[in-house]
């Protein structure tokens, strides 16, 4: 019966790892857009540390299977799993845009939405490395930051796509583009996602 006991800081080290991985992913998405230089291998090591995130969330849920008292919820654990998961697969379907699309170039507006999904990804880092401390009032802090992240990914997306509207002659590659804001706009919004978790699980434990 002890070994169902766990040790409460094992899902929180699992957390913090999935965040790490999710902050290396956003590096390799910035980097990526900022340069574009080899977008094939940028891909290439974003898919990988996609993988490794998968196997996280696999980790995650076996042992929540297997254990008989978590240190939170039982659907908080699942959910945030899930959710911070879905952070690396935008980040992931970002990239596989630029290659997908054969894009050569990349976009002011690109690269601040690149800047923004890292920021968004370094403040979910931040507030999951204190859950399971008493810094209650700085993971709420980190998720009005992250809502503000996010209101600035959708205005930069929004004016991104009214001026492909605007100016862009080629529907191909008007439609290529609106798809690539859009997606990379949706990246911020599982942060989001995330950080909404993060401030239900923090109001059910204080």
């Amino acid at each position: 019966m002890f070994g169902l006991i766990p040790k409460e800081e094992q899902f929180f080290k699992l957390f913090k790892e999935m965040t790490t991985n999710i902050l290396e992913g956003a590096t390799v998405l910035k980097d990526m857009l900022d340069r574009l230089e080899d977008p094939m291998e940028s891909q290439r090591k974003i898919k990988e540390i996609e993988h490794r995130g998968d196997a996280l969330t696999h980790t995650i849920i076996q042992k929540l299977n297997k254990t008989f008292i978590t240190p939170l919820d039982r659907e908080d654990v699942y959910s945030l799993a899930s959710k911070l998961d879905d952070i690396l697969d935008l980040i992931d379907a970002s990239a596989q845009r630029f290659i997908m699309y054969n894009v050569d170039r990349s976009t002011p507006d690109a690269k601040s939405l690149a800047y923004l999904i890292l920021q968004g990804c370094h403040v979910v880092d931040k507030a999951v490395s204190r859950l399971g401390s008493k810094a209650n009032d700085q993971i709420f802090e980190c998720c009005v930051e992250i809502n503000a992240i996010e209101n600035e990914a959708d205005r930069v997306a929004r004016e991104a796509i009214g001026r492909l509207f605007d100016e862009e002659k080629n529907p191909i590659e008007l439609l290529k583009w609106k798809e690539i804001y859009e997606t990379l706009e949706r990246a911020t919004d599982k942060c989001e996602d995330a950080a909404n978790i993060l401030e239900s699980v923090v109001v059910k434990n204080a």
